[in-house]
């Protein structure tokens, strides 16, 4: 199956779908140090994000949750690519300083936990 979304960073990327179906925060909610989920009661809580094709709604939080992306990205812990139905401000300033391919305005529930996902631009294939 193919999805086309908004390019917010220009990239390609290939890893398995890791899904929320809530938002996410960067900051306070991710380990910068590990990638692990750490928000208290997230659905995510104690799964990494790194390496993989982080699917969620929108971002939360505060601003500071860009540079916990960029972090991620230095420490080798950044996810592979970031799909968001409505991508906001603080996740779009992350993946592009981080240089983390990142579409929004995609259907995010046509794609499950585990499914291989390719990243070409706005094509996102399953």
């Amino acid at each position: 199956m193919k999805l086309t979304g908004r390019v917010i960073f220009l990239g390609k990327a290939k890893g398995i779908a890791l899904v929320s179906s809530s938002p996410m925060s960067f900051y306070g909610g991710v380990n910068p140090e590990t990638g692990e989920v750490i928000e208290r009661g997230h659905e995510l809580q104690g799964q990494s994000v790194g390496g993989k094709v982080l699917v969620f709604p929108n971002g939360k939080g505060s601003t500071v949750g860009s540079y916990v992306l960029y972090r991620l990205k230095k420490n080798g812990v950044a996810p592979a690519a970031i799909l968001n139905s409505k991508c906001e401000t603080i996740v779009a300033v992350g993946a592009i300083i981080s240089e983390i391919p990142c579409v929004d305005m995609i259907d995010i529930g046509a794609i499950a936990t585990g499914a291989k996902v390719d990243v070409d631009g706005g094509s996102v294939n399953l």
